[in-house]
């Protein structure tokens, strides 16, 4: 028998340019050594400009997905992305009853051009329904500050305070992503109940390219967890790739606007 296939689902929305959503996040699970499969629950029409149309997938072909993947597939990690509306995140929480295995919760509300990717009423069920299944939690500094109806943290003790703030809502452990922060350095604070389990920085690159960072960044961690590393470990590994992602974007050129990271810098380009 071959070694067990670490195998990572996404379960998010469809990007059409492919720099974001579920396109984003099964290039991240390949290119961070995992098989990656999809549960799709909205369909985005959108580029690196702009998001021009939303569909939500119907309640039931999300629950199908869902049920088609887990019944066959030894899934060992989900990624949680955009779930859109009140009705995909009870379908999603409900469809994931009784799984074992790490969740990683990115909660996308804003596309990287502005347009929104979560329904306000929305918000609350998804504190309700989801925040209290992950295993990690990944929320940029404006989503934190709107999970927390807040403002934004600034600097890293802040992040901290907010970080051990959303631990009250049912995550296992936060990761605090500093990427719309200020300063040459990015910085990105994990904490768990016992309290800051990491801190990993980087230098600030001056690109444009940055559409789909955070759904890159959590899948890759999605990609580790089901490989069988822990957390602090596996959001380490996450956080080099997606440097050196965002290093490499400008070797691409992808669209108008925001382009996207280079998801296969260490393979091509």
């Amino acid at each position: 028998m071959a070694d067990k296939t670490p195998i990572a689902l996404t379960i998010a929305g469809s990007d059409s340019g492919g720099g974001a959503g579920i396109q984003a996040d099964l290039k991240a699970i390949s290119a961070n050594g995992a098989y990656g499969a999809s549960v799709v629950t909205a369909i985005t029409a959108q580029n690196t400009q702009a998001v021009t149309a939303v569909h939500a997938v119907p309640i039931e072909v999300v629950t199908a997905q869902i049920d088609a993947v887990l019944s066959d597939l030894d899934v060992d990690a989900i990624k949680l992305g955009m779930l859109f509306s009140p009705d995909l995140i009870d379908a999603v929480a409900d469809g994931l009853k009784g799984f074992q295995g790490a969740i990683v919760v990115d909660p996308v509300m804003i596309a990287k051009s502005g347009d929104a990717l979560l329904q306000d009423e929305a918000v609350s069920a998804l504190t309700e329904r989801i925040l209290p299944l992950a295993t990690v939690l990944t929320p940029n500094l404006p989503e934190a500050a709107r999970l927390l109806n807040t403002s934004d943290a600034v600097g890293p003790e802040a992040m901290e305070t907010q970080g051990m703030d959303l631990l009250a809502l049912g995550p296992d452990a936060v990761l605090m992503k500093g990427g719309h922060g200020a300063g040459e350095d990015c910085i990105d604070i994990l904490v768990g109940s016992s309290g800051l389990l990491l801190q990993v920085q980087g230098k600030r690159v001056n690109t444009r390219n940055t559409h789909g960072t955070g759904c890159t960044y959590s899948a890759a961690i999605a990609a580790h967890l089901a490989a069988g590393k822990d957390l602090t470990t596996a959001v380490a590994l996450a956080h080099d790739y997606l440097k050196g992602a965002i290093a490499a974007a400008d070797d691409l050129t992808i669209g108008q606007g925001h382009g996207p990271v280079h998801h296969f810098y260490q393979v091509w380009g």
